[in-house]
């Protein structure tokens, strides 16, 4: 029997375009989200792409597209991702024929297929917004700037038409106001951080050689992570001080050969090394070797995953002064230059010199991330969301269906 004030739970369809589970951005993120919906009881369908490792929550079934001859696809804007979301919409149209939905939860460009849910079958939705997808395909293909206008609109259908728009950061939730959101949540990420992880063998200092400071970056290697911007001040760093090495974790073999080779052109190869992907469960052993953290990044405006692990690690962080940091970032918890070689080279500069700034930063960094940076936090906020949907979505009423019928792709 229902007591009073119990919240029923509402049947969810979850639609992740990503290859999901891998140890990158939007599919830890959506790790996270499911973990709490799953601890509250929520009863999810989560639809996904082939790619990725099995995952198992209570009440959460995974329904994957077709094993399609497509792997190792990259973030950001593709043919690849086009394709595997057509198969995304066949899978979702033949679930939602045979099943009846309460809610469907977006992630990024899936949102345009929730859209289409809504109008045939009166489902509402959540946009999950990890970027703006319009300004996304713009950075990523400047000569489509001119469809700027009609990208734009179709973004504002998507966000205007949403029951609540959850994006993950503030800059987000700012550019969105224009087009009158009816409710908006932001989820920031988290630290991924865990005290209780493994300890391992691998002993930086010693395999690299090591005698000054280790600076340590960690994350892909895509343009906009500002890899080039980071190679380009490190070599200017060294012309000023020979106590410093740059540790570089992540990215795919192509992108860590083409950095390889920039590396031998500014004559700083010896001073520079690349390891490759390491499992998230080592991130914290690996940040706790470094003595000074980077991220360079040049565009976007979403804050990295990686900066809530970096502040939660206590040690000094040195980041690109642009709102993609900033909105989260000031200069009490890490050290903001602006994105040019000889600036960024001075700040680098300045931390391996100042001992005393590194450790004042650190540790306000921890502190901030102890205060708002939480998975309880994360918990809060995700509860906080689907209370009210609860309120909203009457979750005892059957959704409304269309009599039309949808074959099975």
């Amino acid at each position: 029997m229902i007591q009073e004030g119990e919240l029923i739970k509402m049947n969810t369809l979850f639609m992740a375009p990503q290859p999901f589970y891998q140890e990158r951005g939007t599919p830890i993120a959506v790790d996270r989200i499911l973990q709490v919906l799953s601890e509250r009881g929520e009863r999810i369908d989560l639809v996904t792409w082939h790619e990725g490792q099995d995952m198992t929550y209570d009440r959460v079934n995974i329904h994957r597209i077709p094993n399609l001859p497509i792997r190792n696809i990259r973030p950001g804007f593709s043919v690849a991702k086009i394709i595997c979301d057509i198969f995304m919409l066949f899978v979702v149209l033949r679930l939602v024929s045979r099943r009846r939905y309460h809610l469907v939860h977006a992630v990024e460009e899936a949102v345009f297929i929730a859209l289409l849910l809504k109008i045939i079958f009166k489902v509402p939705y959540v946009y999950d917004m990890d970027s703006s997808l319009a300004q996304q395909v713009i950075e990523r293909f400047p000569r489509l700037a001119v469809l700027a206008p009609i990208l734009n609109f179709f973004e504002g259908l998507a966000v205007r038409n949403a029951k609540a728009v959850v994006p993950v950061c503030d800059a987000l939730a700012t550019v969105i106001e224009r087009h009158e959101p009816e409710k908006v949540v932001v989820l920031q990420d988290i630290s991924l951080l865990s005290p209780e992880g493994p300890r391992i063998p691998e002993d930086l200092r010693t395999q690299l050689s090591i005698q000054g400071q280790l600076l340590m970056y960690v994350g892909n290697l895509e343009s906009y992570q500002g890899i080039d911007l980071l190679l380009q001040s490190f070599a200017l760093t060294l012309e000023k001080t020979d106590q410093a090495d740059l540790v570089i974790i992540g990215g795919e073999m192509q992108d860590i050969q083409k950095y390889q080779e920039q590396c031998r052109q500014f004559g700083i190869e010896q001073r520079v090394h690349f390891l490759g992907p390491r499992p998230i469960e080592y991130l914290a052993v690996y940040l706790a070797q470094a003595d000074i953290l980077v991220s360079p990044r040049i565009k976007g405006n979403n804050t990295p995953m990686k900066i809530y692990s970096y502040l939660d690690s206590g040690k000094p962080l040195l980041a690109t002064d642009l709102p993609t940091h900033t909105q989260v970032l000031d200069q009490r918890v890490a050290l903001l230059a602006r994105p040019a070689p000889a600036q960024f080279a001075t700040g680098m500069l300045h931390l391996v010199q100042d001992a005393g700034l590194r450790a004042q930063l650190g540790i306000a960094g921890r502190l901030l991330v102890e205060e708002k940076f939480t998975y309880k936090a994360f918990q809060k906020r995700v509860n906080g969301l689907f209370d009210w949907l609860n309120t909203e979505i009457d979750p005892t009423a059957a959704p409304a269906r269309t009599s039309a019928r949808i074959a099975a792709p």
